[in-house]
């Protein structure tokens, strides 16, 4: 008798568990479907996970496992091979796009789509930056700014000090002993990318820009608890007082303007300060700033793990390091000898190495998702987005995909021989009219630093086997310790 009340109150409990997983797992669903009306019959296959959390967890744990593409693998196993999947991410409903046509419609429709980042996001990088700016806005500032970043003049006037500091660098590491590679590398993309901005402003300067923009870096990768002790809290005192240094910087460069004190060479800062589009309006302060903070966010994070990663998968592959060494001791020979340095042109000449740089762009997928929001009820593929829905556009599972790129997680440059880019099948730098606006600045930047390290350097990595973190950003557990020594027959 004991026995049998026993099983009946675990069969009791067992049910009551249950039913209330099941109810659990529902209300998402509830709270943000059930107002759809028969919409909510045509929305993408998926769920919408627990209260509050939603997929987050499942999608932390994938990417904390070392098994990042388990994440969506899940989805397509469980749904279908369909390319589109709701879900809760990051405090939303949402929409997960991975298939090509689908993230290029997302990305180019900018009638349907608007940036759809975190308010967190937003509040740290800006309201004026853009990331989160109207269409039209972007497209104004992107014309303004387009010349200073990325035009022939400013790249050519980049180059040089690129190279400067990239030669120094590679030198003073060669007699530092052990050292964490993507760690100097941060620094060195940081100095490089300070320097385009502010050339002129003073050490002290640089150096408290560097400590509050790092705080506010950790910021945006953290939760959005805004009480004292968390890191979010902290990035939003560190955005302060980055506005407070570049607004008083603002001010001075508006001051030594109206009094004609010249200056030996023009910077970011000055181009920002004197641009006007067609009607004669010029930049306010608030937009300047904006785009300051958005490139020190976004300049030099992406170019520092680029070129670890490209210096990594070339040591590791032997024969593609010798054919892309031979190219860049094939520009050497072809080179006047008064001439120092590399140019524009022989930068242009790389094919092989620029193949090399996609291909390291394509496997590491720095920016693995972008957020747009559905301005209206969107169709795509049959399915129903929703308005208000948040729209992620998952890179990573494109790049990934082995019906467009055979055996995806082998670097191969040469699959890039004679290969067509189909639209929407490469988006390193996304792709429509929110194209990243330094990605020339970021290809040139980085195939700066493997010239010079190709030609005379090698990395022994002391953890060759290190496990990789995956978030923010794929690295070596370690930061890729180890040592940088210079060949025998570095060429000078």
């Amino acid at each position: 008798m004991e026995l049998s009340t026993l099983a009946l109150v675990l069969s009791v409990v067992s049910g009551l568990l249950g039913a209330l997983f099941w109810g659990m797992s529902r209300v998402n669903c509830f709270v943000y479907e059930r107002k759809l009306g028969e919409k909510r019959l045509w929305l993408p296959p998926g769920d919408l996970g627990w209260p509050f959390i939603g997929n987050m967890w499942t999608f932390l744990r994938a990417f904390k496992s070392g098994d990042p593409d388990s994440f969506m693998s899940t989805f397509i196993s469980r749904f279908g091979q369909t390319g589109i999947y709701k879900a809760f991410m990051f405090g939303s409903p949402s929409v997960i796009v991975t298939m090509p046509e689908s993230c290029r419609k997302v990305l180019i429709d900018d009638e349907k789509f608007k940036p759809g980042w975190p308010v967190s996001t937003v509040n740290l990088i800006g309201k004026k930056s853009f990331i989160a700016i109207s269409a039209e806005e972007h497209k104004r500032l992107r014309k303004l700014t387009a010349a200073p970043v990325n035009g022939h003049e400013a790249l050519s006037i980049y180059m040089e000090y690129i190279q400067e500091n990239v030669v120094s660098a590679l030198e003073r590491w060669s007699r530092m002993g052990e050292i964490e590679f993507l760690t100097e590398l941060r620094k060195l993309t940081f100095q490089i990318i300070m320097y385009i901005f502010l050339s002129s402003e003073s050490e002290p300067v640089m150096e408290t820009l560097e400590r509050e923009y790092t705080t506010l870096n950790y910021g945006v990768r953290a939760m959005a608890i805004n009480l004292p002790g968390f890191a979010y809290h902290r990035a939003l005192k560190a955005r302060k007082k980055l506005v407070a240094i570049f607004q008083s910087i603002v001010d001075d460069r508006r001051k030594q303007k109206d009094q004609n004190i010249p200056k030996e060479r023009k910077d970011m800062m000055d181009a920002l300060l004197e641009i006007k589009d067609e009607n004669g309006r010029k930049l306010s302060d608030e937009e300047i700033i904006d785009v300051l903070l958005m490139y020190l966010n976004a300049g030099h994070e992406s170019s520092g793990h680029t070129i670890m990663w490209a210096t990594i998968f070339l040591q590791q592959h032997p024969q593609i390091l010798e054919k892309a060494k031979a190219e860049q001791e094939k520009i050497l020979k072809k080179r006047p000898p008064t001439q120092k340095g590399l140019t524009l042109k022989e930068y242009r000449e790389m094919e092989y190495l620029s193949q090399v740089i996609d291909e390291t762009l394509r496997i590491i997928t720095f920016s693995l998702v972008v957020f747009r929001e559905a301005k209206s009820d969107v169709n795509v593929n049959g399915y129903v987005i929703p308005k208000g829905w948040k729209v992620l556009v998952w890179f990573r599972t494109v790049h990934l995909d082995p019906a467009i790129y055979p055996n995806p997680k082998e670097f191969d440059p040469s699959r890039w021989d004679g290969h067509t880019t189909k639209a929407g099948t490469f988006l390193p730098f996304g792709a429509g009219s929110r194209l990243c606006p330094g990605n020339d600045l970021a290809k040139l930047e980085i195939a700066i630093f493997l010239h010079h390290f190709l030609l005379n350097y090698r990395l022994d990595r002391v953890n060759p086997n290190c496990p990789v973190r995956y978030l923010p950003h794929s690295r070596p557990t370690d930061n890729c310790l180890g040592r940088i020594r210079k060949l025998s027959s570095a060429s000078v």
